[in-house]
């Protein structure tokens, strides 16, 4: 029997959107981990799946200090219905498409922004009074940000943008400004989302700095 009500639900999509950023599947076929730098996701992940898990610390690469906040489950079934849904163990570059129902999409693609998601804002010198901000979604598999590109197209009808880093090892999903409000709009549609606050506060406030810039005067 499954530790994990496997049954779909805003916060169940959550957490599989955090999964199929930061989470690892054990080749055991047995154990899940989640690992993040924000303890608040690791709560966060524990409380859309009902669980209660203790969290440990680790480093990573190089790293003598333990920065990263750690959660593992063992749990057969919900191992098995992770892979059945496209999310595999060294997902890192082979993840694909994640079948996600469409009810519970963008409480998926929020998982996803919180686990390896972006955004940021700055001024266009080439413009004048040109303020401009981006929702930006990463992955180190260009299948899965095509997937994604393709899916968050069809949902709302917007298309973004793929780039590359400087060595080729992640691909960037990037909306503008027009695009990424309607997908803020979408992904924030209830004050009681599981969400991490940093990032929507975050957004908040660069959206009410623009609301000041359209309200003031020239």
């Amino acid at each position: 029997m499954s530790k994990i009500n496997i049954k779909w639900s805003s916060g169940f999509a959550y957490a599989i959107g955090l999964i199929a950023t930061d989470g690892n599947l054990s080749p055991d076929g047995r154990h899940i981990s989640f690992t993040s730098k924000d303890k608040e996701l690791v709560d966060l992940f524990l409380r859309s799946l009902h669980i209660s898990s203790s969290i440990g610390k680790k480093a990573r690469g190089g790293e003598i200090e333990k920065k990263y906040f750690v959660v593992q489950i063992g749990d057969v079934l919900f191992y098995k219905f992770l892979v059945s849904i496209g999310i595999t163990p060294k997902k890192s570059k082979t993840i694909s498409e994640v079948k996600v129902p469409k009810k519970y999409f963008y409480d998926f693609l929020r998982g996803h922004f919180d686990g390896d998601g972006t955004f940021y804002s700055y001024w266009d010198k080439r413009w004048k009074s040109s303020f401009m901000f981006y929702m930006e979604f990463i992955s180190a598999s260009e299948n899965h940000i095509q997937w994604l590109q393709k899916a968050i197209q069809k949902e709302v009808n917007i298309h973004g943008h793929i780039t590359r880093n400087k060595r080729n090892s992640v691909i960037q999903l990037k909306y503008a400004k027009a695009e990424s409000l309607k997908l803020i709009r979408k992904m924030y549609y209830d004050n009681r989302v599981p969400c991490l606050s940093r990032k929507r506060d975050k957004i908040m406030n660069i959206l009410a700095r623009v609301v000041k810039l359209v309200d003031t005067p020239s």
